[in-house]
């Protein structure tokens, strides 16, 4: 049997303009100032290291607080802070369009997707962007465009293991996921947990969902899954694909 891709249920909850700044922001977020935050750049050793760590081992794991900047983490963790206690956010599903399922037993997330409308995901689409021309000049994968949306794990929230992409489809190919949680520790679970690409039942490494912590991973071979939450957990999943017009819904 296929591993279900990982899609959209709807539209993107997060709209142009105003609406999208009233759903979001309203006055709970603190204004920052992004630009000045970094205190490293994207540079392209860095972007050597991660197309080398795709092509040796499939995935790879390392802090990007430095390059991102601690006010824009903090600002991404506000938003979907705010979308969950809104209730904005909704159940995610597996499979798409007609197809698609919502099984409570393989996971148990919500999600809300971005389109890059307020100033922190402008900011954050832009370092995605970088990377994913970084990863087509060294990789010549033929990477088009990418998605993103928050995702929130409630206690006892889980997702089994599994592929983000259908063997053979080549639409999202490489996968990445940006965790926004402070002080997550290991007894507060939610772990992120990575299976070997030649071996699915051997586990190579687990990663803890801490604030900055990113993930990259090829989408088609790296099997993993998220281990029950004992604490409310945010994140934002990303996946850069070869397609260049998403597919209906």
């Amino acid at each position: 049997m296929e591993t279900p891709v990982v899609t959209p249920i709807h539209d993107p909850l997060i709209t142009p303009a105003s609406m999208a700044q009233d759903a979001v922001a309203g006055s709970d977020i603190r204004p920052v100032d992004l630009a000045h935050d970094r205190t490293e750049a994207v540079t392209g050793a860095w972007l050597d290291k991660l197309a080398e760590g795709l092509s040796e081992q499939g995935w790879m794991t390392l802090d990007v607080r430095d390059r991102l900047g601690l006010d824009l983490l903090v600002a991404l963790q506000q938003e979907v802070a705010i979308l969950d206690r809104t209730d904005a956010m909704k159940k995610a599903g597996i499979g798409r369009g007609n197809d698609l399922v919502r099984d409570r037993s393989v996971r148990r997330d919500k999600i809300a997707w971005l389109q890059g409308v307020t100033v922190p995901q402008a900011a954050l689409f832009e370092f995605f962007d970088t990377i994913r021309q970084g990863l087509n000049q060294r990789l010549f994968l033929g990477l088009k465009r990418f998605e993103t949306h928050y995702a929130t794990y409630h206690p006892g929230d889980f997702y089994k293991k599994h592929l983000d992409s259908f063997q053979g489809r080549a639409s999202r190919v490489v996968s990445l996921v940006l965790y926004l949680n402070e002080a997550w520790q290991a007894a507060d679970g939610g772990m992120l947990q990575v299976s070997n690409r030649d071996s699915e039942h051997e586990v190579c490494g687990t990663v803890l969902p801490e604030a900055g912590r990113m993930v990259l991973f090829m989408s088609e071979e790296i099997p993993h899954e998220v281990l029950p939450a004992n604490r409310t957990r945010y994140s934002l999943a990303c996946w850069f694909r070869q397609d260049e017009v998403p597919l209906p819904l």
